[in-house]
C-alpha cells in the first residue's frame, strides 16, 4: 500500500497558498516531510487527515479515495496533531479506553485487549493507573502514539512529534516511529532535520506550499560531495561574505562565525571541502542551489 498525492493545491480565505501543486508518492515506511514553519507542513497533514478539503487534485491510500470517502480513511487513519489535549485528571488507561470506544471498537473484551496492546507497545503499561497530568513530555507524546494505533492503521501522522522533548524522550520516541513504520505508511512532519536522517528512507524538503524536493536523504547528501564549503570568519565579516559568496547556513563556534556555502569550484583560498550532510541538503535547497523535485520515487538501483 502507498499514498498517492497529486497535484494537491490549496488557499485559505486570506489569500495565502499554503498548498501549490503538491505531487508525491509515499511508500510505506518511514516518510520524512521537512520544511520551516508556515511551510505548509501542517496544512498537507491536515489535508491527509481528512480535517479539511484540497481545492483541487486527488489523494488516494491504496484503493481509497482520501477525499470522496473520507469516513473509509478515518477508519485506517492514526494521527498525532503538534498539540493535542488531555483531561489531566483522567488515567492514561481510562482515556485510552474511551477513545478506543470513539474508534469503534464497542465489545469490551477486546477493547480491553487493544488497549492494553497499544500501552505496551508505547511502554506506558507500567504507569496506566497514572493520571495524564502528571506525564512527561514524551509520555504524553507515546499516549498520543497510543491513541493514533488504535484501529491497526495503515497511515500514521505525526506533526512534530520530537518539539520539546529532551534527548533520551527523543530517541524512545523515534525509536518506537521507526517500529511502526514497518507494517504502515508513517508520515513524520518536522523541522527537525536529525530526525529526518535518523529515521526515514525518504524525505520530501516543502516551503511556501511547494515540493522543492523529493529523494532518499542519503542519495540526496551523496548529490552534494564535492559543493559544500566550509569557512570561519569573525562575525563582523559576515555580511560581506554573504555578498560575495553562495552561503547557505552559519553557526557559531568558539566566537568566530562557521559557514559553509554551496559551489560548483572552491569559492577561495581560504575555503575548505567539507562531507556534506542532511542539514547541507536542507539549506542549500532553501538557498535554491540544490534540490530535485520528483512526481515518482527513483526507482531502486537507479544512477
Amino acid at each position: 500500500m502507498e499514498l498517492q498525492i497529486r497535484n494537491v493545491s490549496k488557499t485559505y480565505p486570506n489569500g495565502v497558498h499554503a498548498l501549490d501543486d503538491v505531487t508525491l508518492t509515499i511508500p510505506r515506511g518511514m516518510y520524512g516531510l521537512l520544511g520551516p514553519n508556515g511551510a505548509g507542513k501542517s496544512t498537507l497533514m491536515r489535508t491527509l487527515a481528512t480535517l479539511q478539503e484540497p481545492d483541487t487534485g486527488t489523494i488516494h491510500l491504496g484503493e481509497i479515495d482520501v477525499v470522496l470517502q473520507r469516513d473509509a480513511l478515518r477508519r485506517t487513519l492514526g494521527y498525532l496533531p503538534q498539540e493535542f489535549g488531555v483531561y489531566p485528571r483522567v488515567s492514561a488507561e481510562s482515556l485510552l479506553d474511551h477513545f478506543a470506544v470513539l474508534k469503534g471498537l464497542t465489545e469490551r473484551r477486546s477493547r480491553r485487549a487493544v488497549v492494553e496492546a497499544s500501552l505496551r507497545q508505547t511502554n506506558l503499561w507500567n504507569v496506566r493507573k497514572k493520571n495524564l497530568g502528571g506525564f512527561s513530555g514524551g509520555m504524553r507524546q507515546r499516549f498520543g502514539i497510543a491513541v493514533a494505533l488504535l484501529g491497526d492503521p495503515r497511515l500514521i501522522i505525526v506533526d512534530e512529534p520530537t518539539a520539546g522533548l529532551d534527548p533520551a524522550e527523543r530517541v524512545r520516541f523515534l525509536n518506537l516511529l521507526s517500529a511502526l513504520g514497518e507494517n504502515s505508511v508513517v508520515i513524520l512532519s518536522t523541522h527537525i532535520v536529525e530526525d529526518v536522517s535518523e529515521l526515514c528512507s525518504r524525505m520530501a524538503i516543502i516551503n511556501r506550499g511547494r515540493i522543492l524536493l523529493e529523494d532518499e536523504p542519503q542519495r540526496a547528501v551523496d548529490g552534494l560531495r564535492g559543493r559544500i564549503w566550509r569557512r570561519a570568519v569573525e562575525r563582523d565579516a559576515l555580511s560581506a561574505l554573504e555578498r560575495e559568496h553562495a552561503v547557505i547556513s552559519t553557526k557559531l563556534l568558539g566566537g568566530r562565525t562557521l559557514a559553509h556555502a554551496y559551489g560548483e569550484t572552491r569559492p577561495g583560498a581560504e575555503w575548505e571541502p567539507v562531507e556534506p550532510d542532511l542539514k547541507d541538503v536542507y539549506f542549500a535547497t532553501m538557498a535554491g542551489h540544490a534540490g530535485r523535485a520528483a512526481a515518482e520515487p527513483v526507482p531502486a538501483g537507479a544512477p
